[in-house]
C-alpha cells in the first residue's frame, strides 16, 4: 500500500513552500564538497561572485560572498575543474536553489582549457569570428549535409527532426569520427569534400552529442576552426548541450545548442510556410467577417437611434448644456461676489478702527490750536493762547497757563 503523502490536501503560498524548500536543503546539505568545471563566472558591482558548476550531465548555480571572494575568489577560473565547500540553500525571490561557497580548490588549471583559451585569441585577432564573415542561413534549403558519427545520438536526433518537420528534404551524411587523434582532420576533410560536392548542400551541420571537455576536443581544433571558416556554405555548429561551447561555435556562421535544435533551425521556415499561410488565410476571412459584422451593427445602430429619428435631439442637448453653462456662472459669479463683499466689510471696518473717532472712544483727545493744526509737543503752544481739545462727544476749549 502506498504510503500517504504527508502534506497531501494542504495548500501553501509560494513563500511557504519556497521557505521549506530552503529550510529543507539548509538542513540536509550543510557543508558539502561539490567537484564540478567553472562555467559564465561573474563578479557582481557588490564583490559578490557568481558562477555556474557543471559536468556531462548537469549544472548547479554557486555563489560565493565578496567576504569569501576576497580570500578564496582567486582560484575560480573559467573552465578549470574546481572543488568548493559550502552549503546548499535557495534563493527564494527567484525559487533557484543553488550552493553557497565558502571556499574554493583548483584542482587543476587544465591544460586543455589554456589551449582553448590560447586559440581562441589567436583566431579572434585573425578575425574567425568576426561578424562580417557570417554567412547567412538559407531561409528554405533543399539539401542538407550533416557531419557526424554515423552511428551517434546526435544524426539520429538530426534525422528524425528532419523526417518529422521536412521530410522532402535531401539530407547528405558525411561520416566522421567525433572524439579521438583522428577525429578532427576527419571532420576537416569532410567539410571541405562538401564544398566541392555536387550539387553542393545548401547548408552543413557539424557536431556531436555532449560530453567532456576531452571528448569534444575535436572541435577545438584549429584545422576543423579554419575548415569551417574557409567553407563556402554556411556551417552551423551543434555541438554538446546548450552549456557546451567549443572553437567550432565561434566560427560556425550559426551555433545551435544541441544536434537536435540544428535541424529545427534549418527548417523552421520551410515547415512553418503553409501553416503561415493557412493561418493568414484564416485570419483574413475571420477579419472580413468582423468588419462586416461590425458595419452591419454601426449601421443598424446609426439607422434605429434616436438622433437619426429625431435629429433635434442633438440641439436640445446642447440648449440644455447652454443653460447649465449660465447657471454654473451665475452661480460663480454669486459666489465670488459674495467674497469681494466679505473682504470689503473687513477692509471697512479695519479701516474704521484705525480712524480718528476710534481713537476718541478709547479715551483719547485732539488738541488743535485756533487755526486747526495739530498739537504734539509742548513746545508749539504758548501761555494765554486757546486750544480746542476733541473729545469722542464734542469740542472742549481751553487755556494755556
Amino acid at each position: 500500500m502506498e504510503p500517504e503523502a504527508p502534506f497531501r490536501g494542504q495548500v501553501f503560498t509560494v513563500t511557504a513552500i519556497t521557505l521549506a524548500i530552503k529550510q529543507m536543503l539548509e538542513g540536509v546539505f550543510r557543508d558539502v564538497f561539490v567537484e564540478g568545471e567553472v562555467s559564465n563566472l561573474r563578479e557582481a558591482a557588490s564583490g559578490h561572485v557568481y558562477f555556474d558548476l557543471k559536468d556531462r550531465e548537469s549544472l548547479l548555480s554557486a555563489v560565493m560572498f565578496k567576504w569569501d571572494a576576497r580570500k578564496y575568489g582567486g582560484e575560480l577560473q573559467e573552465g578549470i575543474q574546481v572543488r568548493v565547500w559550502g552549503s546548499l540553500s535557495c534563493y527564494a525571490k527567484q525559487g533557484r536553489y543553488q550552493i553557497v561557497v565558502k571556499t574554493a580548490e583548483a584542482l587543476a588549471k587544465g591544460n586543455l582549457f589554456l589551449e582553448f583559451e590560447k586559440l581562441k585569441k589567436k583566431l579572434e585577432a585573425e578575425g574567425l569570428f568576426a561578424p562580417e564573415h557570417k554567412k547567412p542561413i538559407p531561409a528554405y534549403p533543399q539539401r542538407i549535409a550533416v557531419v557526424t558519427s554515423p552511428t551517434g545520438a546526435a544524426v539520429r536526433d538530426i534525422l528524425s527532426v528532419l523526417k518529422r518537420r521536412s521530410p522532402h528534404l535531401e539530407v547528405l551524411i558525411a561520416p566522421v569520427l567525433v572524439q579521438g587523434d583522428e577525429a578532427a582532420p576527419q571532420i576537416a576533410q569532410a567539410i571541405a569534400d562538401l564544398n566541392r560536392f555536387k550539387p553542393a548542400p545548401d547548408v552543413i551541420l557539424v557536431g556531436r552529442g555532449g560530453g567532456s571537455i576531452e571528448d569534444l576536443w575535436a572541435f577545438n581544433e584549429e584545422v576543423v576552426a579554419r575548415a569551417i571558416f574557409k567553407s563556402k556554405i554556411p556551417v552551423i555548429s551543434c555541438v554538446g548541450h546548450e552549456v557546451d561551447f567549443t572553437i567550432a561555435d565561434f566560427v560556425a556562421d550559426l551555433r545551435a545548442p544541441t544536434p537536435s535544435a540544428a535541424a529545427e533551425l534549418v527548417v523552421q521556415n520551410s515547415q512553418n510556410t503553409q501553416e503561415h499561410i493557412a493561418q493568414l488565410q484564416k485570419r483574413l476571412l475571420q477579419a472580413i467577417s468582423l468588419f462586416y459584422e461590425r458595419a452591419k451593427r454601426r449601421f443598424d445602430l446609426a439607422v434605429n437611434s434616436r438622433v437619426f429619428k429625431n435629429p433635434e435631439t442633438l440641439t436640445l442637448a446642447k440648449e440644455q448644456e447652454l443653460d447649465d453653462l449660465t447657471l454654473r456662472l451665475e452661480s460663480a459669479w454669486k459666489e465670488r461676489l459674495s467674497a469681494f463683499e466679505h473682504r470689503f466689510a473687513l477692509a471697512q471696518n479695519q479701516l474704521q478702527a484705525l480712524g480718528p473717532q476710534a481713537v476718541l472712544k478709547r479715551g483719547y483727545s485732539i488738541s488743535r490750536r485756533a487755526d486747526g493744526s495739530v498739537v504734539s509737543r509742548v513746545n508749539q503752544t504758548a501761555p494765554g493762547e486757546t486750544l480746542f481739545i476733541q473729545v469722542q462727544d464734542g469740542m472742549i476749549r481751553s487755556e494755556v497757563k
